[in-house]
């Protein structure tokens, strides 16, 4: 019986990646690789304009083909933010450091 649903299940998530399209499955994409990296903390700048650079920060929460979902870590509010404006990301492996003695 536990074959049967492990298989299922399998399908289920098969068929699932197989309707999604492939700049969410294929990591040569960036909205595919920007889903690898949900629940990390990062910031994000975007080029708004011909030359403004803004800069969010928060933690990333979902990725679809246009856009990314950030919670912000100063209001805890989400931020749709749309993914052609994303010129540069940068994504915390280790948003919380113990030791206070390190150097940069």
């Amino acid at each position: 019986m536990n074959d049967n649903l492990n298989n299922s299940n399998e399908k289920r998530q098969i068929s699932s990646n197989q309707n999604m399209p492939e700049v969410l499955t294929n990591n040569i994409y960036t909205p595919a690789f920007l889903r690898e990296q949900i629940g990390k903390l990062i910031r994000v700048e975007f080029l708004i304009g011909t030359n403004n650079l803004v800069d969010r920060i928060g933690f990333l929460e979902d990725v679809g083909a246009s856009y990314i979902l950030l919670r912000s870590v100063e209001s805890g509010n989400l931020l749709y933010c749309d993914i052609y404006s994303i010129k540069f990301v940068a994504i915390s492996e280790y948003p919380y450091r113990t030791d206070h003695d390190y150097q940069i």
